[in-house]
């Protein structure tokens, strides 16, 4: 069920979910999770079932609306192992349906923090249709990292937003909703940026 990296006896393990249209092993979550796990994390990826069927049927079955992931992703804190060293968090969606039940795991004591790797601040194209209420109140402590010119939120829409002061941002210059950069305009490469994320993860954790 999960795809491990980083040492058992890390203090930290972060729990991620996938985005909406790529798996647990795509690039972006490949680098991300082996810059956390580099960094001394340990780091689980999962995925959610209709992901996992399109790996059984082949034919792509769009994603089932955040709301109704909210269960599984609880299932995989179930299942992992809850705890005070646990951050829970995913790329894109998985990190958006990770934010939107980590009050109250919190609460429980199951869950420490929060990490989302290229938030959807809103649908690509409609930056009117914005998925941030629920962000505005997050008591959890929250790290988001985001590309300053992510499609979902870039450096500039997200300046306006109300977010909870509870989240704090990192911004990675010229990346898009992966976090890559173009190096020819931006000077940073990706394996940068990971070690970037990596960096300001381990920092941030030790606050927790």
């Amino acid at each position: 069920m999960f795809l491990f990296e980083g040492p058992e006896t890390a203090d930290h393990t972060i729990l991620l979910a996938h985005g909406a249209g790529a798996a647990m092993d795509s690039a972006a979550m490949t680098a991300a999770s082996a810059a956390l796990a580099a960094s001394g994390f340990r780091t689980a990826r999962f995925e959610f079932a209709y992901m996992a069927a399109r790996r059984a049927d082949g034919p792509r079955r769009p994603p089932p609306k955040a709301e109704l992931l909210m269960d599984e992703y609880r299932v995989a804190i179930a299942a992992l192992g809850a705890g005070p060293g646990l951050v829970i968090g995913g790329k894109s969606m998985g990190g958006r349906v990770a934010s939107m039940i980590a009050d109250p795991e919190r609460d429980a004591g199951r869950v420490a923090g929060l990490l989302c790797l290229g938030y959807p601040f809103h649908p690509p194209g409609k930056p009117e249709s914005l998925r941030t209420a629920h962000l505005e109140h997050l008591r959890t402590p929250a790290l988001i990292c985001q590309g300053t010119r992510d499609i979902f939120g870039n450096r500039d829409e997200v300046a306006g937003y109300r977010l909870s002061p509870a989240i704090e941002l990192l911004w990675l210059e010229d990346g898009d909703h992966d976090l890559r950069p173009r190096k020819a305009i931006s000077g940073f490469s990706v394996a940068d940026h990971m070690a970037r994320l990596a960096q300001a993860a381990r920092s941030w954790a030790g606050r927790l």
